[in-house]
């Protein structure tokens, strides 16, 4: 892979962080992309400003959705190092993504000495708050100008960084969930264990309904039998019943969270009985019936870990513990997190440090 190109922008002022910085609505001074091209592969990577995109009307990623993209976060720790939360992960993800609806692969080693060459460049916008964190959005999308359906002959790869605020800023809170079986989101051996625009497209209306009856999110069921447990639009799912956690296996309709696979392997190492298996809707409420079900949390980037408070399906009403954060979820929320800002040794070797380096820009 060739070298990567730089084209600064001077900083007149030094970065001043809003306290209240949400999600996804403010981003880092610059980007790094490159192109593909059947001729010369993954080409012309480079560092530049933010800008908006030069894109043709009939770029085939608008009309035919052949986009993939990824959520990751670094971290500012006490003691001042950034660190990566499992970037490799991410990035093998995405790839896996790609393959599914036709996107060249990216070389994972080279993009990951990219990204900590952008984020040293932009080390100023990460916030220094515990909870605040740098989130990371690598996207793919095929850009050549062609109206027919096929797979895109050229790409356009961006990271792209924005500081984010803590989920949540007021405390660790539950939310409320709405089990719906209006829609549904993916059928397995289709798009749902990647992450696709047109994965997330899906979900839009059924979220929307939820939030206008009072609900966070939609907890999805099988697209074949709406039966079985899958996942919340944001995050992966877990049922803390009385002799076990049961999260629902990977069969081609749900996304394999990093954080997940982080959650299932703390859980094992506390000698909890953690379970990956089919569970359906009837069997959560049975237990809840039976007095069998502790609780229920998801998992994901963004909210790292989030207590279930209320789930409602059809006419049933399910509250946990009165409504406040299960014991269990709180635990794995700061372990995690405790981990993420360098209070906890990492003995797992998720984390990856960002090498701190002076970047003078002119």
């Amino acid at each position: 892979m060739e070298a990567i190109q730089f084209n600064l922008k001077e900083r007149k002022t030094k970065v001043t962080l809003p306290e209240s910085l949400g999600f996804g609505k403010i981003f880092t001074d610059h980007m790094f992309e490159m192109d593909y091209n059947e001729k010369l592969g993954w080409h012309n990577p480079a560092i530049r400003p933010v800008d908006d995109l030069q894109v043709h009307p009939a770029s085939m990623f608008i009309h035919y959705g052949q986009t993939v993209f990824e959520g990751l976060k670094a971290f500012r720790q006490e003691s001042g190092e950034v660190v990566m939360f499992r970037p490799d992960k991410h990035f093998e993800r995405l790839n896996n993504s790609s393959r599914r609806v036709c996107i060249p692969e990216i070389d994972v080693d080279f993009v990951l000495e990219a990204l900590k060459e952008l984020i040293n460049i932009d080390k100023e916008w990460i916030p220094t708050n515990r909870g605040d964190s740098l989130y990371i959005r690598p996207f793919i999308y095929g850009s050549d100008a062609f109206l027919g359906v096929k797979p895109a002959k050229e790409y356009k790869f961006i990271l792209l960084l924005s500081p984010v605020g803590a989920y949540y800023p007021e405390g660790f809170k539950p939310v409320k969930i709405l089990v719906t079986d209006e829609y549904v989101r993916a059928v397995r051996k289709g798009l749902g264990d990647c992450k696709t625009a047109a994965n997330y497209a899906a979900s839009l209306l059924a979220g929307q309904e939820a939030v206008k009856k009072g609900f966070t999110q939609v907890l999805w069921l099988d697209g074949v039998e709406q039966k079985y447990i899958e996942e919340v639009g944001t995050m992966n799912i877990f049922i803390n019943l009385k002799n076990e956690i049961v999260t629902p296996k990977l069969n081609g309709s749900i996304l394999p969270g990093v954080t997940r696979r982080s959650v299932i392997e703390i859980l094992k190492e506390w000698k909890m009985n953690v379970v990956e298996r089919d569970i359906t809707i009837n069997e959560l409420v049975d237990a809840y019936d039976n007095g069998n079900l502790i609780g229920v949390f998801g998992t994901g980037t963004a909210a790292i870990i989030s207590s279930v408070g209320w789930l409602t399906y059809k006419n049933k009403q399910m509250i946990f513990n009165d409504g406040k954060p299960g014991e269990l979820d709180l635990k794995l929320f700061n372990e995690l997190t405790s981990i993420h800002y360098g209070l906890k040794e990492d003995t797992h070797g998720w984390l990856m440090p960002v090498e701190q380096k002076e970047v003078v820009i002119s």
